[in-house]
């Protein structure tokens, strides 16, 4: 967990500095930047699965020593690159970013019994909340009082660190008794990729679209009411109520389920723009929602979990990355356009509703589904 924190840190860095870097030092506007970073997700929304079958078949260590080498060589010559040149390698880097949610999740899988996963995951999800804590802030430290050749130059060698590191210590992908199962042809896509699983999917880029929604409505609502300058401890509030929501979903023997989860957290979300002031109070209002927001994450890694087989199983959490990383991406534009023509309010309601939206189509999705169309899991 450790490591993949470490891992996570430069991931969480680079959208924050990368954007200062195109807006600063190139001279190019916040459009030219949300390129280079809708280029980026992209890449590593359609990389993500890929990444994660080859590390079905290959295991882990050639998978992260091509990923590895293509991201910290994209990030040490970023800043000798033209904006151009910058905005067509980003694509292929994305594709080949170092797969450090998938593998965490493979290994807690491997090494962790049944019955203690949900506190495992809970975890690990807690620490992606402090790596979202940490390494945004040390990104703008980084980008605005070095040299930019610095900066991007640090993100790579990071990426080199931590894709050493995961390639020397080499942890299990599958436990022993997965390893008995997974031998013999690679089951079909349509074989494993069941309704339920799909439905896990939607869930869980719902819930990213909401967290980002409400992120950006909670930045939009204070510099309305004159209050950014309490934007960062709004921030680290919401990631603490985070934290403890984790915390309690790992502690507790039997929780609610993703679905239920990604419910309460929308409707909890809905009304919060009708109390946008003071700061203070926006936090109140705004900590039951993201104690959700942790739980939420978590049960989702829990439900692929347990419906993917063992031998796809770096597929199926690929897919589950690709789906967060696809609500993120759609999230920011839609709300920030629902901000602009309407008030931050407004967008507090819009995730929400996005949210519901966007869960029930997998919720459809499952229900359309027959047995015949859909042929059921066998035990991993």
């Amino acid at each position: 967990m450790l490591l993949m924190f470490l891992a996570r840190l430069p991931m969480t860095a680079m959208g924050v500095t990368m954007t200062l870097y195109v807006v600063n030092d190139l001279g190019r506007g916040y459009g030219a930047a949300g390129l280079v970073g809708a280029a980026t997700t992209l890449g590593s929304a359609i990389g993500a699965p890929l990444v994660g079958r080859y590390v079905d078949r290959y295991g882990l260590r050639p998978v992260v020593a091509i990923c590895g080498v293509a991201s910290s060589t994209f990030w040490i010559s970023a800043p000798h690159l033209p904006y151009e040149a910058l905005l067509a390698v980003s694509l292929p880097a994305g594709v080949l970013s170092v797969p450090a949610g998938t593998l965490a999740r493979l290994v807690l899988t491997a090494l962790v019994p049944l019955e203690q996963r949900r506190a495992a995951y809970s975890l690990d999800t807690i620490f992606v909340e402090a790596s979202f804590m940490i390494g945004p802030s040390a990104g703008i430290m980084a980008i605005t009082q070095l040299p930019a050749v610095y900066a991007l130059t640090g993100i790579g060698v990071c990426f080199a660190l931590s894709a050493t590191l995961i390639y020397r210590l080499n942890p299990p992908i599958r436990s022993e008794a997965d390893t008995e199962v997974v031998t013999g042809e690679r089951p079909s896509v349509r074989s494993w990729l069941t309704g339920r699983l799909v439905m896990a999917m939607f869930i869980a880029a719902g819930a990213l679209f909401c967290l980002v929604g409400m992120e950006l409505a909670a930045l939009a609502t204070l510099r309305a009411s004159g209050d950014i300058a309490w934007s960062g401890l709004l921030i680290t509030f919401m990631c603490v109520a985070s934290v403890l929501g984790g915390a309690i979903h790992g502690a507790v023997r039997r929780s609610l389920s993703q679905g239920t989860l990604m419910l309460l957290l929308a409707v909890l979300t809905l009304p919060v723009g009708l109390i946008d002031h003071p700061w203070w109070l926006l936090a109140i209002v705004l900590f039951p929602s993201n104690v959700l927001c942790a739980p939420t994450l978590a049960a989702s890694t829990e439900t692929v979990s347990a419906a993917a087989p063992a031998r796809v199983r770096g597929e199926a959490m690929g897919l589950l990355d690709a789906a967060s990383r696809i609500g993120l991406a759609v999230g920011s534009p839609i709300i920030g356009f629902v901000i602009d023509h309407s008030s931050p309010g407004w967008g507090f309601a819009a995730s929400a509703l996005g949210a519901l939206a966007i869960a029930s189509v997998g919720l459809f999705w499952r229900r359309s589904r027959t047995p015949a169309q859909v042929p059921a899991l066998t035990s991993s």
